[in-house]
């Protein structure tokens, strides 16, 4: 039988009002959220379950139901790319919503 993965990624664009909102810390006694960048600030967040609280509808769900996890964050220039998976398996770039994925490709006329 195949198993069937399912794999979405989400790019969040920073320098927007959404991105630089003040995140509230899960845990008050983290003192470290005063000395965080913005973009820290955010990631942190979007560690925290951010994206499913805030727009759930966007978020894949596995085959059988189960909510996809994060496994990977990647920080670039102008937004921050998440990367969610029900399988360890990683997502091929090919695939890839990421725009730095497509500097060497060719694209026909």
């Amino acid at each position: 039988m195949e198993t069937r993965s399912t794999q979405q990624e989400i790019l969040v664009m920073t320098g927007t009002s959404f991105s630089s909102r003040q995140w509230c810390e899960k845990d008050e006694s983290n003192e470290n959220q005063n000395r965080l960048s913005d973009k820290e600030q955010l990631q942190e967040a979007l560690w925290n379950g951010l994206i499913r609280e805030m727009i759930p509808e966007i978020c894949e769900r596995s085959a059988d139901g189960k909510s996809l996890y994060l496994r990977e964050i990647r920080e670039a220039e102008s937004f921050i790319a998440l990367e969610m998976g029900d399988l360890g398996e990683l997502s091929d770039p090919y695939y890839s919503i990421d725009p730095h994925n497509f500097g060497g490709s060719q694209f026909p006329n």
